[in-house]
């Protein structure tokens, strides 16, 4: 059903951010190296509304894996973030963390895993159920 979860808080760094060339690498044909800017760029800038309320955690299973989100992927989550239909969100279900796409329909919750070898869970009153936190990145390593 869960997925484990391995949570970090953000470090603060007096970090003026690494090196960042302004050229959209390109995907397709090379362009000329010689029309890049150069400048510096936090991933804390980039990825970090609200430092007070952000978390990371480290995903552990497969049950997103159509989401995008795979085994040992770092999430980026937000908690000052409302919960609402379709968001991922990190949750807290009867004692284990998981993390699934918000399904609510009037004052009804399904959490939706994005892997069909995993059951939608329909929450209920005698669920121990709260919504942690909102994914709001997602970083891979490659």
């Amino acid at each position: 059903m869960s997925v484990t979860l391995t949570f970090f808080s953000p470090k603060s760094t007096e970090s003026k951010g690494a090196i960042f060339f302004d050229t959209g690498i390109s995907a397709g044909f090379p362009s000329p190296a010689d029309d890049f800017k150069e400048s510096r760029i936090s991933l804390d800038e980039e990825l970090i509304r609200n430092k007070e309320a952000t978390f990371f955690a480290r995903v552990s299973g497969q049950s997103m894996i159509g989401a995008g989100l795979d085994d040992n992927d770092l999430l980026v989550i937000d908690r000052s973030i409302p919960p609402t239909n379709n968001k991922i969100a990190v949750c807290f279900l009867d004692g284990e963390f998981t993390v699934k796409r918000l399904r609510v329909d009037g004052s009804e919750v399904w959490l939706q895993p994005e892997n069909p070898e995993y059951p939608i869970i329909k929450i209920t009153e005698e669920n121990n159920f709260v919504i942690w936190g909102i994914v709001t990145n997602v970083i891979k390593r490659v």
